[in-house]
């Protein structure tokens, strides 16, 4: 005897995801939530999502976004095994999204939810993307400041894509390009490149980035640089060819001695300094050294990317009856 199915009521096309990774953001979880719901029931009625990522906190993080879901049916909760960093967070929520418009923020209210608003209007006026400028960076240090608006005009320089300068992962994407990046293998990403890197009609929204709602920053001075390293090796090789001109240099300088040291043999002269001779040997060594490192550094990703893991490992998905989305 066969098993009957009981039918479902259809379920209202989603017109809105909300993707929000959470990384120890217990203090602001819950008025980001009020904020975001407020605005989104404005633009979509009832047939929008907030998909909220736990990126293994630590703090009463995931407990909150239970209690959420049970408050609101539109709210998805992610918890993930373990904390995979902000971007491999952000693209689970993404590969876990529904919606025909998908806007990504961060969950401390740096990013003013409410602005999804001016981006929907840009999208209705026919942007693929629309990707919030920041104008100004309210609780900033002048080095966090300083050292951002360096890196993105470096990074523009050594890019062919271009990445627009002074901007987040704080975007509204049409689902065609959310499912081009779904589809995009590489376990080191840099979102926003990414992003950019697809194409189609990308425009600005220019904002006032705020300081945070409460709470620490989550990206001390270690994890920007590696966010750097990581944005650079993604996008440019620039650096391989920057190390094979000073392997170059350094060669031409090596052989320049060598000619050198043998002429002064020949005329019996002996070669006097042994400290500057040491000290020409390990600069030598030094470049050779920090080429290999370069090399090393883009070695290593194809290492990564060569096993074929998983990007991110989902241990619970709540508020949703869709399957864990795999990677």
């Amino acid at each position: 005897m066969s098993a009957v199915e009981i039918p479902r009521s259809p379920q209202p096309a989603c017109r809105l995801s909300v993707v929000v990774p959470c990384f120890n953001e217990a203090e602001c979880i819950e008025a980001f939530h009020a904020r975001a719901k407020s605005a989104c029931e404005l633009l979509a009625g009832d047939a929008y999502e907030i998909v909220f990522v736990d990126d293994g906190s630590r703090d009463n993080t995931w407990p909150l976004i239970q209690s959420l879901a049970a408050a609101n049916p539109r709210v998805v909760g992610v918890k993930l095994m373990r904390n995979h960093g902000h971007q491999l967070a952000a693209t689970a929520g993404l590969q876990t999204s529904r919606g025909q418009r998908v806007l990504l923020i961060d969950a401390d209210l740096q990013d003013p939810p409410e602005l999804m608003g001016d981006m929907w209007a840009l999208m209705d006026k026919g942007a693929d993307v629309v990707y919030g400028k920041r104008t100004s960076r309210e609780g900033e240090s002048w080095f966090k400041r300083a050292s951002a608006s360096l890196f993105y005009r470096l990074l523009m320089r050594m890019t062919d894509v271009a990445i627009p300068v002074d901007t987040g992962d704080f975007r509204m994407m049409d689902r065609k390009v959310v499912d081009i990046l779904n589809s995009m293998p590489e376990h080191h990403r840099f979102l926003r490149g990414m992003v950019s890197w697809i194409g189609g009609r990308q425009v600005p929204l220019n904002y006032e980035r705020l300081s945070r709602f409460a709470g620490r920053t989550k990206y001390p001075l270690k994890k920007m640089v590696l966010f750097a390293v990581d944005a650079i090796t993604g996008f440019s090789i620039v650096p391989l060819r920057l190390a094979f001109w000073i392997g170059l240099v350094a060669a031409m300088m090596a052989a320049g001695l060598l000619a050198y040291v043998f002429i002064g043999w020949l005329s019996g002269e002996t070669v006097v300094g042994w400290t500057s001779m040491m000290a020409v040997i390990t600069f030598f060594a030094g470049v050779q050294l920090a080429v290999l490192g370069v090399i090393g550094e883009y070695l290593g990703r194809l290492v990564h990317e060569s096993k074929r893991r998983p990007m991110f490992l989902i241990e619970t998905l709540i508020g949703s009856d869709r399957e864990i989305p795999r990677s």
